[in-house]
């Protein structure tokens, strides 16, 4: 299969990439820069030069492809609708020859009252709230002909990198401890980068509107703490935060790692054959995998 994806430079893109790969599929990324197509040619993908702002690029790119992963993303005031008008482009130039596999995230369900599933209501933290309406005008393509597929990943690691070492790994060897907010009794969803991909590489085979929480475990941060402290190099080194304290030093984003969450990756388990093989992210952390 021909799968054209976006971000295929970044962290989960480059994982992607190889799973494509691995699975026998012909692979084309966007890149917006010179080490962008470095990156994704060094890996064995072809580049087209580009950012999710060039539509054309976009629209022309999906229409040479059989399938669509979109994983880019941008850091600005108006990402919400630079996301959706790509994933327009991406549906119209794909048409309903293949799966647009859309990316999501599970911190737009909130918190959640025990373990939940893809049928849960969604109560966003305002840092990821324009993620619903974009989600749902993909989703409702299906009715006309396109075949789109939401994955929603939880919080991913792996490889030394992502949003885990950049909030908590890194800031902790500049202020001596792992950073945690309340008592930590909260519960965080957690998928290792590689497994993550592997779903996106087989969401490519999923029905029109399916939708796949991509969650491997469920981890107390009070667990998950000490590990990072392991991989920061400050075994033992903790730090309790409120709130307002952990909102002053991280940002809008304390409010989503505030979230008590607990999710099951079951569906795509049972309808996809997804199996994870990263089942212990303490252990993987304190390891500084």
């Amino acid at each position: 299969m021909k799968v054209f994806l976006t971000g295929g430079s970044g962290y989960i893109g480059r994982a992607t990439i190889e799973a494509l790969l691995r699975h026998g599929h012909e692979v084309t990324s966007l890149a917006r820069s010179d080490q962008a197509v470095d990156t994704v040619t060094a890996l064995g993908a072809k580049a087209v030069v580009g950012d999710l702002a060039d539509l054309d690029v976009l629209r022309t790119a999906a229409a040479a492809a059989d399938g669509v992963i979109h994983l880019g993303a941008v850091n600005s005031p108006e990402a919400g609708a630079i996301d959706l008008a790509a994933a327009e482009a991406m549906l119209a130039g794909l048409g309903g020859r293949g799966a647009y596999v859309h990316t999501g995230g599970v911190w737009v369900y909130g918190d959640t009252d025990g373990v939940i599933d893809e049928t849960a209501e969604m109560n966003p933290p305002a840092i990821t709230a324009w993620r619903l309406d974009n989600e749902a005008q993909v989703l409702a393509t299906a009715a006309e002909g396109s075949r789109p597929v939401l994955v929603m990943p939880g919080l991913v690691y792996g490889r030394g990198a992502g949003l885990i070492e950049a909030f908590f790994v890194e800031p902790a060897r500049a202020a001596g401890a792992v950073p945690v907010i309340g008592d930590g009794t909260n519960h965080t969803t957690l998928v290792h980068v590689e497994d993550i991909a592997e779903l996106y590489v087989l969401a490519l085979n999923a029905p029109a509107g399916a939708m796949y929480l991509g969650v491997a475990e469920n981890v107390q941060f009070a667990k998950l703490a000490p590990a990072l402290a392991e991989a920061a190099g400050l075994p033992g080194s903790v730090e309790q935060l409120t709130y307002e304290e952990a909102a002053e030093r991280m940002g809008p984003i304390a409010a989503a790692y505030a979230l008590d969450q607990r999710i099951s990756g079951d569906r795509a388990k049972r309808e996809l054959g997804w199996t994870p093989k990263h089942l212990d992210a303490v252990a993987d952390l304190a390891k500084g995998c």
